[in-house]
């Protein structure tokens, strides 16, 4: 009886694929794809995208600031990056993410700290596609957004 048992397990294990080798396949293939993303680099316009994003939550972040605080604070851009006027220094981050950002309206951004502002906008390119622009906007009444 023992050795019908022995040989049923080894006809087996002889048709398909252990639990341990499928997960070590699963594995290699995890590794190989993160290997491709990591090589990868992002898309111009996405980078761009994700710069305006973060700067209407930084504006939007500076609004609230300038609301608590009763005290007016301006967005200004510099040639490194930005700053915020009217906040403690480092309260807020001062540079881009991505290399290559730059602000075509030079114009600083007043918020607050009134309930209603004016309406602004921000236009940002990315060096590495000049045409393509994002503009970070709000109409004094709506959060800053990217249009």
């Amino acid at each position: 009886m023992r050795t019908a048992l022995v040989s049923a397990c080894t006809r087996a294990s002889g048709r398909g694929v252990t639990l341990l080798e499928l997960m070590v396949v699963v594995s290699i293939m995890a590794l190989a794809t993160a290997g491709v993303s990591f090589a990868l680099r992002d898309a111009p316009n996405a980078q761009l995208e994700r710069e305006a994003d973060r700067l209407a939550a930084l504006l939007e972040a500076g609004r609230a600031a300038s609301r608590a605080s009763g005290m007016p604070v301006r967005w200004v851009a510099t040639p490194a990056g930005f700053r915020f006027e009217g906040l403690p220094p480092h309260a807020l981050p001062d540079n881009w993410l991505a290399a290559g950002i730059s602000v075509q309206s030079a114009q600083p951004i007043v918020l607050g700290p009134e309930p209603i502002i004016g309406a602004q906008a921000v236009v940002l390119s990315i060096s590495e596609a000049p045409e393509q622009t994002a503009t970070v906007s709000s109409d004094g009444l709506r959060p800053f957004a990217v249009r």
